[in-house]
């Protein structure tokens, strides 16, 4: 047995000696056996990975059965064994969860996003069914992204954006806060590695300074402790690098500027305490105005409790406490995992509540049918930036930061928002596109003479609970001007695209899209786009695809060859300055197409313009698929290989930001003696450099041959010939 399994086992019999030790076993067995000769990018045995997600759920002291499902967990997918193999030998709780972290798999998604908004849905129905499924999917990404540094620069990069757009808030929306911190900070390492460092060393130059003045304050606050008799444990902590660099970034200031790098953490034994000690602080250091939460009377939707505090130290820099109890503190680290139903003495009701926020996820997600739509609609709800506002009676209404007196209506009750005529906030009435602050008082106004909402409040809401009840309202009540808008706005696509319904709306190709998105007729379909579960470019978009597949073809080959029929015989007796003769004519007007960037080696085509002689294409141009109009304006060319002619080749490159990078690059063209004709370069916020290079080059070969030297640059993870 290996490391992992020792541990594994050490961890579990100090909070769960009564586990199936023989069931973990058999799994662990069963998992060596499965991925026997497979390896990890690290080089490691893949068996190592199963053992370290099992231990990562074991520090959360989850039971046996997510444990054996932890170390199953990639065997599905990555083996010949089959989720019916799994149920036989360990039951179908067990199956059960391994399921519900297998991806989707061998079904043809148009799409990457496809791909990951559906494997996504299966992952939240899972979860809605048992939360297990959601700890084990994050145990499996927090270890992935310890070990992401084995992974070409361009994973690594996409993994980590995933990770900070879709699991890390998770994990804070599970009140998770130590897998939630320890991913945030390996995201930011990969996607700004120079300002990570960078954060890392400044904040490391001061660290001996920063202790001693956290160890006065820990000495000062534990010793007016125990003149009042509470037992309290007392901790200084740095904030996470994440958090202080998002803090630099939002308020444009540098780690010089941002002062409560730090924070006190004081555990007590009773609710009592926690309010003692808050009095505590308050009579020894200067509260600063505006800075106390607290978390104990109005919990955070994700169960975090606990008193905040801002303070002014001896030497006027600001820190934060936080108290809180030891259950408090449990919850704090591991969220949902300390309160799930199958514990003792847990009961079904308070675990369904905690998790409000994922049946009403789950609810928007079932109308949601395109998938740009979902990922982004997913990220808002995701990200938990939360404004907490009272009803009349004194509720606490959690919405979304940002949101409106609609959210709020929609929040209450559907039938309340669907009537509302105004609102009132703080007594006074304010318009519907205001935006509630934390403590407003809100009172929605209702009328029996309103018929519904309008569809500008799509634009005004912030909620996808509102957007969602919205949306609802109009599909079942306005079917027909669902239908007859939905058509509308496809027709408006068409034009913009320049396409007809002729075209694109052949029988076979209607039904491809029918089944793809589980509509039973065609006025389905538009009614879906009438109320905006689906948009009518994403419609339009799939049915190019069959047209380009189909039609484009077929007529180019016809065209092809009747081109081929008249036999012209090339006349190079007078060859343009650009290297390209035309079949059957001389002293023609001929020029290469910038949206192509044509180059010899690639097979072209001519077009005759109107006034301006013959444009060169490549063959598989979109703009020669999109003009192909029946009218014979194609015509043969070719390649006048003897004339030696530079041609212009269009690159993007895209690799991590760092020093002298642009230099190294333009260094590899000129020792290649290509001209370098134009440069635009930029860097994102993620620190990714993207540049254009416009290159003066003979042919495809010569081509190839420098994008892959540039390739071979430190830093560069991806290089392409522009074309459209």
């Amino acid at each position: 047995m290996g490391d992992g399994y020792s541990r594994l086992i050490k961890k579990i019999k100090k909070y769960n000696p009564n586990c199936d030790f023989a069931l973990i076993e058999k799994a662990h067995n069963l998992s060596l056996e499965a991925h026997k000769g497979q390896q990890r990018e690290s080089g490691d045995p893949f068996i190592v990975h199963p053992m370290e997600v099992a231990n990562i759920l074991a520090d959360l002291e989850l039971d046996c059965t997510a444990i054996v499902a932890g170390i199953l967990h990639d065997i599905v997918e990555d083996t010949s064994y089959t989720i019916e193999q799994i149920r036989e030998n360990f039951g179908d709780e067990v199956a059960n969860l391994v399921d519900g972290v297998t991806k989707l798999g061998k079904i043809p998604y148009t799409t990457k996003e496809e791909l990951q908004a559906e494997n996504l849905r299966k992952m939240f129905l899972a979860m809605a069914k048992d939360i297990r499924v959601i700890l084990i999917k994050l145990a499996d990404r927090l270890h992935n992204m310890r070990t992401l540094k084995y992974m070409p620069p361009e994973k690594q990069i996409e993994k980590a954006k995933e990770t900070l757009e879709i699991y890390a808030p998770l994990a804070h929306r599970l009140g998770i806060s130590k897998i939630k911190w320890e991913l945030e900070d390996l995201c930011l390492r990969y996607l700004d590695p120079k300002g990570y460092y960078d954060l890392v060393n400044k904040i490391a130059k001061k660290r001996r300074e920063r202790e001693a003045y956290i160890s006065e304050i820990i000495k000062t606050i534990q010793e007016k402790t125990v003149e009042i008799g509470i037992d309290a444990h007392i901790e200084g902590r740095p904030k996470h690098f994440y958090s202080i660099y998002r803090k630099m970034v939002q308020q444009n200031k540098t780690i010089e500027q941002i002062y409560d790098l730090f924070a006190v953490r004081v555990i007590v034994t009773t609710v009592k305490d926690c309010y003692a000690v808050l009095g505590l602080v308050h009579e020894i250091f200067k509260p600063m105005p505006g800075r106390f939460k607290d978390y104990i009377a109005m919990p955070k939707p994700n169960m975090y409790q606990s008193l905040h505090t801002t303070l002014i130290g001896h030497e006027g820099v600001p820190f934060e406490v936080q108290i809180r109890t030891w259950e408090m503190h449990r919850v704090a680290e591991v969220g949902i995992a300390a309160h799930w139903k199958y514990k003792e003495g847990k009961s079904a009701d308070d675990y369904d509540n905690k998790l409000a926020w994922l049946r009403q996820l789950l609810e928007w997600q079932k109308e949601m049918r395109d998938a740009s739509e979902f990922m982004e609609t997913l990220k808002i709800d995701l990200f938990t930036d939360e404004v907490f506002v009272f009803t009349p009676k004194g509720d606490v209404i959690s919405l979304p930061a940002g949101s409106t007196p609609i959210d709020f209506a929609y929040a209450i009750h559907s039938a309340i928002g669907n009537k509302m005529s105004g609102a009132k906030v703080n007594n006074k009435i304010v318009p519907i596109d205001y935006v509630l602050q934390n403590g407003d008082i809100v009172e929605i106004l209702t009328s029996s003479n309103v018929q519904g909402p309008s569809r500008d409040w799509l634009k005004i809401v912030k909620s996808s609970q509102a957007k969602n009840k919205i949306n609802q309202w109009f599909k079942k009540e306005k079917r027909e001007e669902n239908i007859i808008r939905g058509k509308e706005m496809i027709e408006k696509e068409l034009k913009k695209q320049g396409f007809t319904a002729s075209q694109l709306f052949k029988p076979e190709w209607v039904d491809i899209i029918l089944k793809k998105y589980t509509f039973a007729t065609i006025e389905d379909l538009w009614a879906a786009i009438g109320y905006g579960a689906l948009t009518a470019n994403r419609v339009i978009s799939r049915l190019k695809e069959e047209y380009r597949k189909t039609v484009k073809a077929e007529e180019l080959a016809e065209q092809m060859a009747k081109l081929d029929d008249k036999k012209v015989r090339i006349r190079a007796k007078k060859v343009p300055e650009n290297g390209v003769i035309v079949k059957g004519i001389e002293n023609c007007l001929v020029r290469i197409s910038r949206c192509c960037n044509p180059v010899p080696g690639d097979e072209i085509i001519g077009y005759i313009t109107r006034g301006r002689g013959v444009s060169v294409h490549r063959k598989d141009c979109i703009n020669i698929m999109n003009n192909i109009d029946g009218d014979n304006r194609l015509i043969e060319v070719a390649w006048y290989t003897a004339n030696n002619v530079a041609y212009k080749a269009d690159i993007t490159i895209m690799a991590h930001d760092r020093t002298a990078l642009l230099m190294e690059i333009t260094n590899v063209i000129g020792e290649a003696k290509i001209p370098l004709k134009a440069i635009n370069a930029r860097t994102t916020k993620d620190q990714i450099a993207i540049m254009n290079l416009i290159l003066e080059i003979t042919n495809t070969e010569q081509l190839e041959s420098i994008i892959k030297k540039i390739r071979k640059v430190d830093g560069v993870f991806e290089v392409s010939r522009n074309r459209q």
